[in-house]
């Protein structure tokens, strides 16, 4: 059983809060898309907390995420779970899409490793990942969370993301490169087109 509640401020503010409560986890995600790259995450997993922060810092997007997860199992349910907090709280922060540009992408290294994230705010949820991980591993971190992380994120805020991992050795490197680039990709796809002030970028009209 499954219970949520979504608080938003004024969508000009491109702020938006989540708690999601389940037998599984507790949490709350509260983003400011339009902040300084300020973080304040405690998940319970280090490596994760880790990861939310380069999104955060890259993204230029104020991040808060508090998860009192089951860890006593795994970290399964706790990274899914944020995943989904996220996606709903960036849907809600977003809002119409008016005046976006709609489309970001970056191309981030990290020492020997070089990940591409391509990002749209399409409406459709879709999620294609290609991360040859060289560890199943990173400290206590399971590296196949990180599907279930961007999966659960996509799923909820109804954007599409293809990520590919094209080069590393080292699987802490391949993760990081991957986050930094998503927050790359996410932050030119969610920044404001003066060309396109006040227009869905679609020509469908709607998003």
């Amino acid at each position: 059983m499954t219970s949520s509640a979504l608080v938003t401020a004024a969508p000009a503010d491109r702020i938006a809060e989540v708690s999601r409560s389940t037998a599984e986890t507790r949490i709350r995600v509260r983003v400011n898309l339009d902040g300084s790259g300020q973080a304040q995450l405690n998940t319970g997993i280090g490596f994760f907390d880790h990861m939310l922060e380069q999104i955060a810092r890259h993204g230029l997007i104020d991040l808060e995420v508090r998860c009192d997860g089951d860890l006593h199992i795994d970290g399964h349910h706790s990274v899914e779970d944020v995943g989904i907090s996220l996606g709903q709280a960036l849907a809600r922060a977003i809002g119409d899409k008016k005046g976006l540009r709609r489309y970001g992408h970056a191309y981030v290294p990290l020492d020997e490793a070089l990940s591409r994230v391509v990002v749209d705010l399409s409406g459709r949820p879709g999620l294609h990942l290609h991360i040859p991980f060289t560890a199943a591993m990173i400290g206590g971190f399971d590296t196949q969370l990180v599907h279930e992380f961007f999966q659960g994120f996509v799923n909820h805020a109804g954007v599409t993301v293809h990520i590919d991992n094209l080069k590393g050795v080292n699987a802490h490197h391949q993760c990081e490169s991957v986050f930094k680039a998503f927050a790359r990709a996410l932050r030119a796809a969610v920044e404001p087109d003066p060309r396109s002030a006040g227009v869905i970028p679609s020509t469908k009209g709607a998003l």
